[in-house]
């Protein structure tokens, strides 16, 4: 039969390896970066046109091509360069490029339904904002450290193929100080600039920064706690050139910005920067593939670099600058390493943290106790029976949040009101092991009644502005107690905060996760960074049982760097990364067999294809139940990136024809960084 003169190959949302041809009428071939709608089945999707072919009218084809729908925009909604950083990671990722592209557009462009006119209209090219002298407000003097780094920096990315640059600087050295220079020149020629941060909570005291230097500057933040609409919008701001600084958090790489011309990754070593479900792409290291398509700068700043990223600075890949003082008087604080073991605890605090706490509030000073874990408790036990309060739907148990009185699963969201007696043996007289943010909150609330206990984490700051509103006490420098958890880690500078207590690192120390303990030392150095910030000195009180462990003592007594160096040191005789490649397939089903079967499957063919690969496993997942499905993984590595690469091509192309698997979930994770 006759076929259509022209064919469009569409990117659709579903988990397909390919593209799905279309046929048009002469009239209204649309241009490639524009939406469609598509039947789909018995249904219609929504797809983006990544190829226009002509092809003979007398051609034949053993399928019957159905045309498209409708074309839903006038204006391409990604150029060319996006288009093929979309379609790399696809390729890298091993993920399907459909789910890709519409994982990196607003929601608004995710349904197949034209903008309205408004929307279109903004679509359309502008023009680009012309050029203006910036001159910043409450600009701070560069130290010569500073300065001469500063200008290492400007002369690198100078050179006609600008390498990437770490820049390693001590908590407080002012790196951000070094980014704002960097961005002066760029912003006063019209061009933009892409600042990538791992988490919401550093975003508005970052953006504050931003607006007091460049107050004249056009800025958008994309993150996840705006709304569909706020998104889009900054979304089009970015898109059209107007926006010239672009603040976002890991999906904001993906962010259309014609006029480019630097992107900035802070903390770059932080695991958020890794998305953990669907298209698990890594926010740093597509910002360098980004950088490199488009031939421009891209900075890399942290206290404590991924071993990734030192690595990639030994073997030339990347230039290292390092900042190792605090400007002015300034100074690191001093660690004391504290064992608990002699000592009756406190909701996990030692007799002596308690007088060093208080010795600071009498001194008029605040402190912060850090501790990774929400709730009152991680755990409700019957001392009677034995009976614990574990999850239905997951493998692990609840957490009790007293002030609410209800078990939380913090993994798969469940719920359910508090028993008042032992759902085994009838005790009343239920306990609890362990102990969370809320817990630690009550007990200091209770020794210290005349001060301010500040709580925050995920559950005390939920509603919109809430984290704000507790910063703000946090700022006014009167003496208080912070008590949180990670979200405090990193980014905030507190002048009168001079004592931080770190708790609970045990689980770390003695974990079998090979990344364990790397994650202990950033966020060690991470937290202790928040001390003696100003002209107060510092201290910080790490406790725990494991005072004696090797590692930690480098870290304490040596730093981070030899304490890096000593793990890649230990990761190149196991060649684990970055001495050899991870990639992690996950399986799950409503049993726990038909998931290892899949997996057990898959290792047999690829150990016997001719791919240079070693197969750990298949083995249930460290958390082995979770929301209702039993979880399984299997670790493919190997020395050599291509070999890892072609074993998945192998896999995904049909050279292991998967049996067996129906009601299984499978999934491919390349350079995996969380393994439970």
């Amino acid at each position: 039969m006759d076929q259509p003169s022209t064919l469009v190959h569409v990117a659709i949302p579903r988990p397909l390896h390919t593209l799905l041809s279309y046929s048009v009428t002469a009239g209204e071939i649309p241009a490639v970066g524009v939406r469609v709608a598509v039947p789909l089945g018995k249904g219609v999707s929504v797809g983006l046109v990544l190829g226009v072919e002509a092809v003979a009218a007398d051609s034949e084809s053993e399928f019957a091509i159905k045309p498209i729908q409708a074309v839903l925009d006038t204006e391409p909604l990604a150029d060319a360069h996006l288009l093929a950083l979309l379609e790399w990671a696809a390729r890298y990722y091993h993920c399907p490029l459909g789910e890709v592209i519409f994982s990196a557009l607003p929601a608004a462009l995710r349904k197949a339904k034209p903008l309205s006119k408004t929307m279109q209209r903004l679509l359309k090219p502008s023009a680009p904002p012309a050029a203006i002298a910036v001159e910043p407000d409450n600009a701070l003097q560069l130290t010569a450290p500073q300065q001469a780094c500063l200008q290492s920096i400007q002369t690198w990315n100078a050179e006609s193929n600008p390498r990437p640059v770490l820049l390693h600087g001590i908590t407080g050295s002012g790196k951000t100080e070094i980014y704002l220079r960097l961005m002066t020149p760029l912003l006063a020629a019209g061009k933009q600039v892409l600042v990538i941060v791992p988490e919401i909570g550093l975003t508005p005291q970052l953006l504050t920064r931003f607006a007091h230097f460049f107050a004249e500057i056009p800025t958008v933040c994309l993150h996840s706690g705006l709304s569909d609409g706020e998104r889009f919008k900054a979304w089009l701001r970015a898109r059209s050139g107007q926006a010239q600084i672009i603040i976002g958090t890991r999906s904001a790489i993906f962010t259309p910005a014609p006029l480019l011309a630097l992107i900035v990754i802070d903390e770059e070593h932080d695991a958020s920067l890794k998305q953990q479900d669907g298209f698990r792409y890594h926010g740093r290291d597509l910002a360098i593939k980004r950088a490199q398509m488009l031939n421009i700068p891209v900075l890399l700043g942290s206290a404590t670099p991924a071993l990734e990223s030192l690595y990639n600075v030994q073997t030339g890949r990347y230039r290292y600058l390092r900042l190792e003082q605090r400007p002015g008087s300034a100074r690191p604080p001093a660690l004391q390493v504290q064992d608990t073991r002699p000592f009756e605890l406190q909701a996990g605090l030692t007799p002596d943290t308690l007088q060093a706490l208080r010795n600071t509030l009498l001194r008029g000073e605040q402190a912060m106790v850090f501790l990774n874990r929400r709730g009152f408790a991680p755990a409700l036990y019957c001392p009677s029976c034995g009976w614990q309060a574990d999850c239905a739907h997951c493998s692990v148990k609840m957490t009790w949040h007293a002030r609410r009185n209800r078990l939380v699963c913090h993994h798969c969201g469940a719920e359910q009101a508090t028993p008042t007696e032992c759902p085994s043996c009838k005790n009343p007289q239920l306990t609890t092991q362990g102990q969370g943010t809320e817990r630690l909150e009550l007990l200091l609330q209770n020794h210290f009644s005349g001060f301010p206990v500040v709580r925050i984490d995920r559950d005390s700051t939920s509603r919109k502005g809430e984290l704000e509103e507790k910063l703000s006490a946090v700022r006014t420098n009167e003496p208080l107690i912070l008590v949180g958890t990670q979200m405090l880690a990193k980014g905030h500078d507190f002048p009168n905060l001079t004592l931080v207590v770190i708790m609970d690192i045990d689980h770390a120390l003695l974990s079998t996760d090979y990344r364990a303990l790397e994650r202990l030392g950033q966020l060690l150095v991470q937290v202790a960074g928040r001390a003696g910030r100003a002209t107060k000195a510092g201290q910080v009180i790490l406790q725990t049982s494991q005072p004696q462990h090797p590692l930690l003592q480098q870290l304490v007594g040596q730093g981070y760097t030899p304490f890096a160096k000593q793990l890649l040191e230990d990761r190149a005789r196991w060649s684990f990364p970055p001495y050899g490649y991870h990639a992690l397939i996950r399986a799950s089903s409503e049993t726990l067999e038909p998931a290892l079967r899949l997996l057990e499957f898959i290792a047999e063919r690829l150990k016997a294809s001719e791919q240079v690969i070693q197969c750990l496993g298949p083995v249930p997942a460290p958390i082995e139940k979770r929301a209702n499905r039993y979880r399984a993984q299997l670790l493919l590595g190997s020395k050599q990136r291509g070999a890892l690469h072609a074993a998945l091509d192998f896999l995904l192309a049909g050279g292991v024809k998967l049996r067996g698997c129906s009601g299984v979930r499978w999934s491919i994770d390349v350079d995996p960084v969380d393994f439970s």
